[in-house]
């Protein structure tokens, strides 16, 4: 999956005229795999080589598409989600047979014994119902599909201008370009934004990209629903290992109405941390297994008890995928 997924499944719910909000698969894999050819690129690109700016934003989607195509990695982390009334941490485990979680905290607490038992069953649940996992890919490929077609929308929709570069980042901001012509009702609501942009130079990656509401936005002539100006996104990534990103952060606050009367809109925090690469062959069974008998929270807890400085981080991801695979 790649970087807008959790953008567009936010403007999907909030602009789409039925107003549902798709249901997220269990694990919000989103980025990985950097190709190699991509990072021989990379090295061999001057080192002040100043591409105008729509190229670079080009050459970044590209790099994304492309690691997307070539994703074969699974991890395993710790996901905690807020959205109005309601709170959650689940440890998740991506598997290529399907995504399984287990929630360890709602709204700050612990589960009940009930509330425990409950989440287990769905864990066997999507173990044994093909319907289940078989619906958990369709909407994962929808959601795909859907983040595909906003990235490709980048270079085209906005105006684009190089603010800065230090550290290592390129800085660009920008502006709807009032020549684009978006083609569905979900890309009207992303081409109506201004914002902020932020790329790793060595890799031409994305490390943050933020966004504003420049004005509402109405469907059917403002019938059907309005999303009001000001409403904002924020994501976050983060080289969890060489080459492989992930969104660690993501914050939506959209806000509107629908028929006259009902609210509609996104708000919606996620932070996902403590990433760990999960074997190939691990399968649902297996994975249910680890969650259940507690080896998922204690390779993730690993991470979280006992912080390390940047220095020892590689080899711990190393001694951890080793017991993995030892397990297995």
């Amino acid at each position: 999956m790649i970087v807008l997924q959790g953008l567009s499944r936010s403007i999907i719910s909030a602009g789409n005229t039925r107003y549902s909000k798709p249901v997220r698969p269990a694990a919000f894999r989103l980025f990985l795999a950097f190709p190699v050819l991509a990072l021989i690129a990379a090295a061999a690109r001057p080192a002040f080589c100043q591409m105008p700016p729509v190229q670079i934003v080009q050459e970044v989607v590209n790099n994304e598409l492309t690691a997307d195509s070539n994703n074969h990695i699974s991890w395993m982390y710790r996901d905690a989600k807020q959205v109005p009334g309601k709170s959650t941490v689940r440890l998740v485990v991506e598997t290529p047979a399907g995504n399984l979680s287990e929630t360890i905290k709602a709204d700050g607490h612990d589960l009940s014994p009930d509330e425990k038992q409950q989440d287990l069953q769905k864990i066997d649940q999507m173990v044994k119902d093909p319907d289940l996992r078989q619906k958990q890919q369709k909407n994962a490929q929808h959601d795909d599909q859907q983040a595909r077609s906003m990235m490709e929308m980048l270079p085209k929709a906005f105006l684009w201008k190089e603010t800065g570069r230090s550290d290592g980042e390129i800085r660009l901001s920008y502006t709807p370009n009032p020549d684009f012509s978006p083609p569905s009702m979900n890309s009207r609501v992303l081409a109506t934004m201004s914002g902020t942009l932020v790329v790793d130079e060595k890799q031409m990656r994305l490390k943050e990209l933020k966004g504003t509401l420049t004005q509402p936005v109405e469907f059917g002539w403002g019938l059907l629903g309005k999303l009001d100006k000001g409403g904002t996104f924020h994501i976050l990534r983060q080289e969890v290992q060489p080459g492989q990103w992930q969104i660690t952060q993501t914050h939506v606050h959209i806000q509107g109405h629908a028929l006259i009367f009902k609210s509609i809109g996104d708000q919606e925090d996620e932070e996902t941390s403590d990433y760990v690469r999960t074997p190939s062959s691990l399968s649902l069974r297996q994975a249910a297994e680890m969650l259940k008998n507690g080896t998922v929270a204690r390779e993730l807890g690993k991470k979280t008890d006992s912080p390390q400085p940047a220095a020892e981080t590689a080899s711990a991801h190393s001694d951890e995928r080793h017991h993995l695979h030892s397990s297995h």
